[in-house]
């Protein structure tokens, strides 16, 4: 929510950030400057209990960039809690997340607020979209490609589960509605990397028009923190349960006030803190890890 005095916010950019110090400064320092130039938006960088310098860089940019705030999770939750957690914070007009190690950059934005202008409620990036562009080094091609076929057999399967009828779930780019973000989120129950998969089912379930939009790819040559063996095995069983609930008609309950104990929208702020910041930094669950791409 708006405070009086303050101007509406066009867009709010979420990066879900864990452990991220190698990365974040750089990150940051693009995505605020690009920001300041195109008019009135927000950084928010919500850092998912990190053990490094990831969340004192970010309270050092935010003196330097008013737009710039850390939001904290109350421990290492996982990123679709944290990217949950960055939009009940919120307050643009539209919504993107991304991956803190900006590999999608953030001039890609432009034809995703234009899509969602034009009419479409969510706008995502595919990397499977025929104008979809990759900046690699020739090294790295056998590890992309493999990447490549296993989140082709993902996708297969989502669709196949959930008749989704989208080409890429996990690319780490996608832009939202704020009021539509606001609808959605509070809807979801997973904390992990098929909290993507279980937005675009409700989303449909919802009735929102989705539109998938080609990105420009460019990467570095760190590999994914996704371990393809567990974490294959764990997104089917995400698949299995997002089914099941849509099936209970989980999805299309009314959230209730506070739905999963995530703060409402504070004044604007540098740093913001969640309501369960009290609490032990690291609370009984395994520890997610740095998390950044699937497929």
């Amino acid at each position: 929510m708006q405070e009086r005095d303050t101007p509406p916010i066009e867009l709010s950019v979420i990066i879900p950030a864990y452990n991220e110090a190698a990365v974040i400064g750089e990150t940051l320092g693009r995505v605020a400057a690009w920001l300041t130039a195109h008019g009135a938006a927000e950084l928010l960088v919500v850092d998912d209990g990190s053990t490094d310098a990831t969340a004192s860089i970010v309270e050092a940019y935010a003196e330097q960039y008013p737009a710039v705030r850390l939001v904290r999770n109350p421990g290492n939750r996982g990123k679709g809690y944290a990217i949950r957690h960055g939009v009940a914070h919120a307050r643009g007009e539209y919504i993107l997340y991304t991956d803190a190690d900006l590999v999608y950059p953030i001039e890609g934005v432009v034809p995703f607020l234009a899509a969602l202008r034009a009419g479409a409620d969510l706008a995502i990036g595919s990397r499977s979209h025929t104008g979809t562009l990759f900046a690699l080094h020739p090294r790295h091609f056998s590890y992309i490609y493999q990447r490549y076929l296993v989140g082709r057999a993902y996708i297969a399967i989502v669709n196949r589960l959930l008749q989704l009828g989208v080409s890429d779930t996990q690319c780490g780019f996608k832009v939202l509605r704020g009021a539509v973000a606001r609808d959605l989120f509070p809807r979801l129950r997973l904390d992990d990397f098929a909290f993507d998969v279980e937005l675009l089912y409700v989303a449909r379930q919802r009735g929102y028009r989705i539109v998938e939009l080609p990105v420009y790819f460019l990467y570095l040559g760190e590999q994914s923190s996704v371990e393809l063996v567990r974490d294959s095995l764990r997104m089917l069983r995400d698949l299995w349960r997002i089914r099941q609930n849509g099936r209970r008609g989980v999805y299309t309950r009314e959230p209730a006030r506070g739905a999963r104990r995530l703060a409402p929208c504070p004044a604007a702020s540098p740093s913001v803190v969640g309501e369960d910041a009290g609490k032990s930094a690291q609370e009984p669950r395994a520890e997610r890890g740095s998390y950044r791409r699937w497929g």
